[in-house]
């Protein structure tokens, strides 16, 4: 995919100063112990409040926000975010925004240990496998039926999790907590977009979405950064309804020249009456 003007303003290098801006934009003055005074012109902390917050000079900061210096200190990092209250996955997110390595175009690779790993784990728990980009790579039956189709040639649904969530209406069925999955699916292309500033391919698709959904722009503004972890979930699906299910995202370590895997496991857990569901589905699918 040939990456345009468009898509190469969405994630420039300088991230760095965008990711700043969103999470100073977030930080009331009074939770650093600030008097807000007066009426504002800008939403949170002004850029000389945080710089004074964090010890260093004015200039210096505002050259951080506007990509003309790189690679801040280890205790600039720090301190920025301590000010800033950034949870852990941005912590790591800021780390990654502030280096200057360039890493390869990465070729995502489903070993057959992992097929055979997705099989084994049967009817009772639908799991399917996700790239950095969110497109969806790999999944065993039950799995590709429960996320509305994966599995069938010329899929009911579109294979990336991001293009699904955003540009087709059946997302909002299949989520019934759409607004929290399509912001989890915006924090974890933001945390791709800081380590793989290069892949053209995640570039694209960001610029595509953001020029055709506002919902979508709306959420990448906020700064959120995520990442794959566990919890509990809800789906729908025509055989069983709404089902609530607990998951767990599995990280497959990236081998040489390639990025990690998620792999995305669900079950029914203590729940009897998912666990019955779940069955049927099963048995619908086997049956199909």
């Amino acid at each position: 995919m040939e990456t345009t003007a468009a898509a190469r303003s969405v994630v420039p290098r300088p991230a760095l100063g965008e990711f700043l801006r969103a999470r100073r934009a977030r930080v009331a003055p009074e939770l650093v112990g600030l008097t807000a005074g007066g009426r504002r012109r800008v939403r949170g902390l002004r850029r000389e409040e945080l710089a004074q917050l964090a010890g260093i000079s004015v200039d210096y900061y505002v050259r951080l926000e506007q990509g003309r210096s790189t690679q801040p200190s280890f205790e600039v990092l720090e301190a920025l975010a301590r000010i800033l209250g950034l949870s852990e996955a941005e912590r790591r997110h800021l780390d990654t925004l502030a280096g200057s390595r360039r890493l390869p175009l990465p070729a995502p690779r489903v070993s057959p240990l992992l097929r055979g790993m997705l099989d084994a784990l049967g009817a009772g728990m639908p799991a399917f496998v996700t790239d950095h980009r969110l497109d969806v790579v790999a999944w065993n039956p039950l799995g590709a039926e429960l996320m509305g189709g994966l599995g069938e040639s010329g899929a009911r649904r579109d294979r990336n999790q991001a293009r699904f969530l955003f540009l087709d209406p059946a997302a909002r069925t299949v989520h019934p907590e759409w607004l929290d999955r399509a912001t989890e699916a915006v924090g974890q292309l933001r945390a791709s977009a800081g380590t793989w500033p290069d892949d053209a391919e995640l570039t694209g698709l960001i610029a595509e979405l953001s020029a055709v959904s506002p919902e979508f722009r709306r959420i990448w503004d906020s700064g959120e950064v995520m990442n794959c972890t566990s919890g509990h979930k809800r789906l729908h699906h025509p055989v069983t309804g709404t089902l609530a299910l607990d998951f767990e995202a599995l990280h497959v370590p990236a081998g040489p020249g390639e990025t990690g895997l998620v792999v995305h496991v669900f079950s029914a857990g203590p729940d009897a009456g998912a666990a019955a569901a779940l069955a049927r589905l099963g048995g619908a699918v086997d049956a199909g």
